[in-house]
């Protein structure tokens, strides 16, 4: 067996470091909220939206999950010659500090921060926008890219590619799900919240984080079959 080129181990290294920001997000910033409360909001009790977070106790999990997600798109190599790569991550990386830097509306009780302007709200959901449609990107289509026709490739990329395709199909609908309650006022965090599961997993599976585990159960079953004889 070749062994992996440094390149390819920590491109790898890469999509798994962002695959796992992004799963952990939704899920710190709730625990994190609730263990440092901010009057009036309410302690324990999951916010409208994923950026209202910004005014809670959790803010700086917020701000720099975001700081270190656009870092890691600014330097995420890609495929060697494939511009798509590195210009969507580009983008994504911008549009993350753009998110991070421009908060959404103070939530209501809260009052707004002394430099806020709505202006900053427009460049807000506009940075979230950009930075969904650089992941749904990745997951259907730059992760997808083969030179190698379908019917010849390994099961293992297949399955990787399904993955990513199914991913992506759940941040478009999550992300049509939370443009609609421009309509209905409902809350979003639930429909953001499992678009940036989805994109975490697209990253995560590309990534081949499962490998290790694998690994280490391939390793277990031949030493209890090597016990056994």
């Amino acid at each position: 067996m070749t062994p992996d080129k440094p390149r390819d181990l920590s491109q790898q290294a890469h999509r798994r470091i962002i695959g796992v920001l992004g799963l952990l997000l939704p899920l710190l910033l709730y625990l994190v909220a609730g263990l440092r409360p901010n009057a009036p909001l309410p302690r324990w009790t999951v916010l409208d939206s994923v950026s209202v977070y910004y005014y809670t106790g959790a803010v700086g999990i917020l701000v720099g999950v975001l700081f270190a997600l656009s870092l890691f798109l600014f330097t995420y190599p890609g495929y060697e010659h494939v511009i798509a790569d590195r210009f969507v991550g580009c983008v994504g990386g911008a549009a993350a500090l753009g998110v991070a830097l421009c908060p959404t509306t103070a939530p209501k009780g809260v009052t707004p921060l002394p430099w806020w302007n709505s202006t900053l709200t427009t460049v807000h959901y506009v940075s979230a926008v950009i930075l969904f449609s650089s992941f749904i990107l990745f997951a259907v289509w730059l992760f997808r890219k083969s030179n190698v026709p379908k019917d010849k490739q390994p099961f293992e990329k297949r399955y990787r590619d399904t993955v990513c395709l199914i991913c992506g199909i759940v941040m478009i609908g999550s992300v049509l799900w939370a443009a609609s309650s421009r309509i209905t006022h409902a809350p979003i965090f639930l429909p953001e919240a499992i678009a940036i599961v989805a994109f975490a997993i697209s990253w995560l599976v590309k990534g081949e984080a499962y490998e290790p585990v694998l690994r280490g159960i391939r390793k277990l079953r031949s030493g209890i079959i090597h016990h056994r004889h």
